[in-house]
């Protein structure tokens, strides 16, 4: 049985995962498309720091993304001036959850890309498209099943942040508490073993319900295309 504290954590981590997938994919198309068909110098230093979030244990993540956002910050003033608080926020965990979903988003997205004869976006060209044209036009929908795959693995892992989250974010139960970390709280307290189970539970048909989702979703797509 699941408390009320449970069912905010749950919706919380929908929020906070539909969030972050829907801030990153403009900038995760972006980022792959630079990679994929840019030539130019410095190229293999993006490639690196854009995949250095999957290689870094997430706590350390967490942890320059606090000295970055925090108030001694470099950003710090910003939101002061702003009047934005952002850390121990929920919209600090989207932030965690972007920055270490990002890699996976972009390398779905970039792969897709670059299994796409590259004489089509040559031949939109020729027939008078513009760059930006040929890209809409011609590698978007071409490249949709890798934006979904990309979409649904990003979506997965902000479901499952924990170690960046809770060091920008703070584990606030009905704040900032997503499930991850309330099934923290609940494994670390005697007693408390059958509530991580049934959150564990939860957190699996969430997982599995995405995935099978994400295989219709790629499947019409595919049809459509």
């Amino acid at each position: 049985m699941l408390a009320p504290s449970d069912y905010e954590a749950i919706l919380l981590s929908l929020k906070v995962g539909a969030a972050a997938t829907l801030l990153s994919l403009p900038l995760g198309f972006g980022a792959a498309a630079l990679l994929a068909y840019g030539k130019f110098r410095g190229k293999t230093i993006v490639e690196v720091f854009v995949n250095l979030p999957l290689t870094l244990p997430p706590v350390v993540v967490g942890y320059l993304l606090l000295l970055l956002l925090g108030e001694s910050g470099p950003l710090g003033p910003l939101f002061r001036k702003l009047g934005f608080r952002l850390i121990f926020t929920w919209r600090a965990a989207v932030i965690a959850s972007m920055v270490v979903g990002f890699p996976l988003l972009v390398r779905a997205i970039r792969l897709s890309m670059e299994s796409i004869d590259p004489a089509l976006p040559r031949t939109a060209r020729t027939l008078g498209a513009t760059r930006l044209d040929a890209l809409f036009s011609v590698v978007v929908p071409l490249s949709i099943r890798g934006i979904l795959a990309g979409a649904a693995l990003m979506f997965a892992r902000s479901l499952g942040e924990f170690g960046a989250t809770v060091l920008v974010a703070g584990n606030i139960p009905g704040v900032t508490q997503t499930l991850p970390l309330a099934i923290y709280d609940y494994a670390a307290s005697p007693g408390g073993e059958g509530s991580a189970g049934a959150l564990c539970v939860v957190s699996v048909a969430i997982s599995v319900g995405v995935l099978f989702a994400h295989e219709w979703i790629a499947r019409r797509a595919g049809r459509e295309g």
